[in-house]
């Protein structure tokens, strides 16, 4: 088969303005209840583009860790790539792909670092082999191999065995602040319906888009 011949039509039903939520937030809350809901494999996981001082733009996936009218939460390492893109630009791009329930959310916004003591309530509240892993990896930096990785993991597994891990200085949060955010149910022959919430000033405004 070619690829141009793998296709599928959408029909898990249409998506109409009188059914939306006047509050992006909380439609977006609806729909990730419905998608953990639905068993989707990690319904939380989410795409996050970041753009580089050459304007080259960069993907990976991470998952939302907290969500309320303030915006949308992840941690990383902040001497990763993703953080280093984001001091220098903090306009950020998130892409949630529900593709069982045939739906899409994009956001776009700005990312601001989290306080210390939201990072230590999240980090604190996270297994003791993640609180490990984050201060065993230097995220996106080269290493020779994965025993290096590893090895440095149970050398700290070792010397926090009896007490509690300390939040690292170099490990954050973002809240992303939206700007805009699209919900996009696919329809049938293509016809998809699409919905962004653009914000202005403190108002949402809801447009029908084009599929």
């Amino acid at each position: 088969m070619e690829l141009e011949d793998i296709r599928r039509e959408y029909n898990k039903g249409g998506l109409r303005r009188k059914d939306l939520n006047a509050d992006p937030i909380e439609q977006f809350n609806l729909w990730l209840k419905q998608a953990i809901e639905a068993k989707l494999t990690d319904p939380t996981a989410m795409t996050v583009a970041t753009v580089d001082q050459t304007g080259q733009p960069f993907q990976r996936i991470v998952l939302l860790k907290d969500l309320d009218k303030r915006g949308f939460v992840f941690y990383t390492n902040l001497g990763s790539r993703k953080a280093q893109h984001i001091e220098h630009n903090g306009k950020v791009s998130l892409h949630f792909p529900w593709h069982p329930l045939e739906r899409q959310v994009h956001i776009t916004g700005v990312a601001e670092k989290l306080s210390a003591t939201e990072n230590l309530k999240y980090f604190s509240s996270r297994p003791k082999g993640s609180q490990l892993a984050a201060i065993a990896s230097k995220q996106s930096s080269r290493i020779s191999a994965r025993g290096v990785l590893e090895g440095k993991f149970l050398e700290l597994k070792k010397k926090f065995e009896a007490g509690e891990i300390p939040v690292p200085s170099f490990w954050g949060g973002y809240r992303i602040r939206p700007q805009s955010i699209e919900f996009w149910q696919g329809g049938e022959h293509r016809l998809h319906d699409r919905f962004l919430f653009s914000k202005q000033e403190e108002q949402w405004i809801i447009d029908r888009l084009a599929p």
